[in-house]
């Protein structure tokens, strides 16, 4: 038991003090794998959560994403880490989503076997922060992030690992992301800041009172089913800083689209047992809502889904999206509809 705490002590030492960085030609994953585990699904989230404990990581929230016909099981971690905070606190309200990590635990492959991989915190620094003049900085401490959630699972029984996911990229090409090949013409040739769409806008004095009536209109809505893109589900609300909230959002329609769509043509890991190896890219929920003050004026944003669509299902390939051309404006008109509403 000692020798095995030991052991423990060492890999997580290890992982955070381990350098990082990207050589200029590498491609780095929206996604990484990081953990193979040896037990059940269920034992492997209840020991993701025990973990938090002994974590300078702060989780918010946790959901169980619906799977198309319950073919496999994926649950996503919503958290925050402090230092990451507060390395980025003199940034802009608008970059406020690299800061928001998130954690997968899912199942895959004939023996539904679980692993575990999260939305790359660095490849979202090196989209978010692009222009910042603390760039380096910033992408480095996206880094340490990263292996605070390594550290976090590596005490869950199985093997610890460092996969880079599809879809991946240079960090020039994150750098300038406007979406991929020529699908980029569907997101409009637009950066994340040209992405963040205006839902509404109030004086900056109001800033609380616009988080209580977007939420409040969130909840008044009825949530369909995965056939229909109406109402959502707040799954989380995090107070970033005093000029930034980030409203992270799904609904059965969401789940169903991009496991559905990123598992069509995808040929590794599908079978009759695992018909939906797309489940791996769970980890880009919830999408997001991000009510910022600026200025003068507190503003409702939310992400073009066609750019977020790219950014974490461009694997899938141009012809997924254009089989699907019509997915990304009905989220879009959905959130916009629901948050509008009087």
């Amino acid at each position: 038991m000692k020798a095995r705490f030991f052991m423990a002590v060492i890999t997580i030492a290890a992982l955070l003090s381990a350098p990082f960085s990207f050589a200029a030609d590498d491609e780095t994953g929206i996604f990484e794998t990081i953990h193979a585990s040896s037990v059940s699904f269920d034992e492997t989230t209840a020991a993701v959560e025990a973990a938090f404990a002994s974590s300078g990581l702060v989780l918010h929230a946790s959901h169980d994403v619906r799977v198309p016909d319950e073919k496999h099981r994926a649950k996503v971690f919503v958290i925050t880490s402090p230092m990451y905070a507060e390395a980025a606190k003199a940034e802009s309200a608008r970059t406020v989503s690299a800061q928001v990590l998130r954690l997968a635990v899912y199942t895959q492959g004939d023996d539904q076997k679980t692993y575990i991989n999260m939305a790359n915190p660095v490849a979202h620094a090196m989209v978010f922060y692009a222009d910042s003049s603390n760039y380096d900085d910033l992408v480095a401490a996206a880094g340490k992030a990263a292996a605070e959630l390594r550290a976090l699972v590596a005490g869950v029984p199985g093997d610890s690992m460092s996969e880079q996911q599809a879809p991946k990229r240079s960090e020039k090409h994150y750098n300038a992301y406007k979406g991929d090949g020529p699908a980029r013409m569907m997101a409009k040739f637009r950066t994340f800041e040209k992405s963040q769409l205006l839902i509404a806008e109030d004086k900056a004095e109001n800033f609380d009172a616009v988080i209580g009536s977007v939420t409040a209109a969130l909840s008044a809505r009825a949530v369909a089913g995965p056939d229909e893109s109406e109402g959502w589900e707040q799954v989380v609300l995090i107070r970033i800083s005093d000029d930034a909230a980030y409203i992270g959002l799904t609904n059965p329609y969401i789940e169903d689209k991009m496991i559905r769509i990123n598992s069509r043509f995808r040929k590794d890991g599908k079978s009759e047992l695992s018909p939906y190896p797309g489940v791996d890219h769970v980890a880009a929920l919830p999408t997001e809502v991000l009510i910022i003050r600026e200025g003068d004026e507190t503003l409702v944003l939310h992400y073009g889904q066609m750019w977020r669509m790219q950014l974490y299902f461009w694997d899938s390939g141009y012809r997924a999206f254009t089989a699907n051309v019509g997915v990304p404006s009905s989220i879009a008109n959905s959130i916009e509809d629901t948050i509008s509403a009087d």
